[in-house]
């Protein structure tokens, strides 16, 4: 299966940190990391804290979606990430975007695609560099969804 994952980060080393995460998921068993975009610097949205390093990442795995958010929360506890309230500051955030195009509804814990993807610059820049013409179920191509966001700044790094 294909997979689609965004990382980001805004608290300690936040490039380090993101940077980290892409290399823990070549580490992982059952997942192969195909490639990675660009990191972009991004503003908190409906958040406080520090600008936002992102990036996305596609993966080949051979694990189920359900185990492999795992492997995502893993790495997100393996860099102390703390949830203590709804978008709080993170040292790491790991999402799994989308899954093949598979429509999975199995709230909370997984919604894929991410339910919010389609409206955040910071998930569809880095995808449009890598897969404009990519389908998010249910919403369009990348491409097509970009200019949607166009407000909301972001700058390659």
């Amino acid at each position: 299966m294909t997979a689609w994952v965004g990382i980001g980060a805004n608290l300690g080393d936040a490039q380090a940190n993101v940077l980290d995460a892409l290399e823990r998921l070549t580490w992982s068993p059952g997942v192969r990391l195909l490639r990675a975009s660009s990191l972009y610097r991004t503003a908190p949205i409906d958040s406080s804290g520090d600008d936002y390093v992102n990036a996305v990442a596609e993966v080949d795995t051979l694990l189920s979606a359900r185990a492999l958010l795992a492997v995502l929360l893993d790495i997100e506890q393996a860099h102390g990430r703390e949830r203590p309230y709804r978008n709080a500051p993170r040292t790491l955030d790991l999402d799994l975007l989308l899954y093949d195009d598979e429509v999975i509804a199995d709230a909370p814990a997984l919604l894929v695609p991410h339910p919010r993807m389609h409206e955040r610059a910071f998930v569809l820049a880095p995808l449009a560099e890598l897969a404009p013409a990519l389908q998010i179920p249910g919403r369009g191509r990348v491409a097509e969804l970009l200019p949607l966001v166009a407000e909301q700044a972001i700058e390659r790094m």
